[in-house]
């Protein structure tokens, strides 16, 4: 009698960064540091009176310094408030993106910052709110109200990728028509409003970082929390049940953190988006999809290019400045179509 050997089972290959020896993953994280140190050196050297590392040294830590009032007053504030705000997007984006199976999801994309936006313009136009205290309430409370509602309109638990990314748009687009008309019918109002809803790091104070610091940090923290349930949960839910996470609690655990991260950076320097659809894709190239490795990254990475972008808004039009969201939509632009284009051919 004949018999057939089967042929033996060859295990899934995996992903070529998460084969890198762990020497290669601490260099790139050292690499990460350095440019992170350099974004901060440039964002408080660079402006309309460059200083050279040494006057920022002195400007920093000498009182006596001729640079110590413009580093304390204006560098400094604006410098911190994009290490926040970058770190919030960034680790927003990659809590979504894992959250959602989406590879495209980014919290402006998907309509969160817009509801932050929304919240805080109505705010701002219709109760007289102009401090960042009043703004941040109602930029959680427009974020939570899009994140929700996004995941119910997106399918809830039966969500795919491409409703979430429809349901998205559709509130994206439907919540900056409504910022853009209440600009126009309360022109009181439009000045206020009109550098904050193209975001901008140009009016950070001191204790606007002092306020919106502690909910990034909490946002952090969480984010940190969630890397492994969420792996789990990219197993599927069962695995992610019977390696102990609670699918329930960990989307809803996700859903408060992204509004705790995404209302805190909106509700400081405005809507800025491609900051959480970026920084991931390029760490995850590093690190693999292991959140554990690509959260922490993140949180390096995203305020590194928050501050380049701004540095680069800074020069590009002097003696003029383009706010730093204007340049992450003309650079993440280009870096979405190709996210696109790549995820259409791996379907095809």
């Amino acid at each position: 009698m004949l018999t057939t050997k089967s042929p033996p089972v060859t295990p899934p290959a995996e992903p070529a960064a998460a084969r890198r020896p762990q020497g290669a993953r601490w260099a790139a994280g050292l690499v990460g540091a350095l440019l992170l140190l350099a974004a901060v050196v440039l964002s408080l050297g660079v402006g309309a009176k460059p200083l050279p590392p040494g006057q920022v040294w002195d400007g920093l830590f000498h009182a006596d310094s001729a640079a110590y009032t413009l580093v304390h007053e204006m560098r400094l504030p604006r410098t911190l408030l994009g290490l926040l705000a970058g770190t919030a997007l960034g680790l927003a984006g990659a809590v979504m993106q894992s959250l959602t199976r989406n590879p495209l999801a980014d919290p402006g994309l998907l309509g969160i910052n817009a509801g932050a936006a929304a919240a805080v313009v109505s705010a701002i136009s219709f109760l007289g709110v102009t401090s960042f205290t009043g703004f941040v309430w109602f930029a959680f409370a427009g974020a939570g109200a899009v994140a929700v509602l996004l995941y119910a309109v997106g399918g809830g638990r039966a969500a795919t990728p491409a409703r979430l990314a429809l349901a998205g748009s559709a509130l994206n687009a439907a919540l900056f028509s409504y910022v853009s008309a209440v600009q126009l019918l309360d022109t009181a109002s439009l000045d206020r409003m009109r550098f904050w809803t193209v975001g901008s790091l140009a009016s950070a104070q001191g204790y606007t970082v002092v306020r919106v610091a502690p909910f990034v940090l909490v946002g952090l923290v969480a984010a940190l929390l969630l890397a492994r349930p969420l792996n789990a949960m990219a197993m599927g839910e069962d695995a992610a049940r019977a390696l102990g996470a609670d699918p329930g609690r960990v989307r809803i655990t996700a859903i408060v953190t992204v509004t705790l991260l995404c209302g805190a950076a909106t509700a400081a320097c405005g809507p800025i988006i491609f900051v959480g659809l970026m920084v991931p894709h390029l760490v995850s190239a590093l690190t693999g999809p292991d959140l554990r490795r690509l959260i922490p990254f993140c949180a390096v990475l995203s305020p590194a290019l928050m501050l380049a972008a701004d540095v680069f808004g800074r020069v590009v039009v002097r003696p003029s400045e383009l706010q730093v969201g204007v340049v992450m939509v003309v650079a993440g632009g280009p870096v979405f179509l190709y996210f696109v284009r790549r995820a259409g051919r791996s379907r095809s």
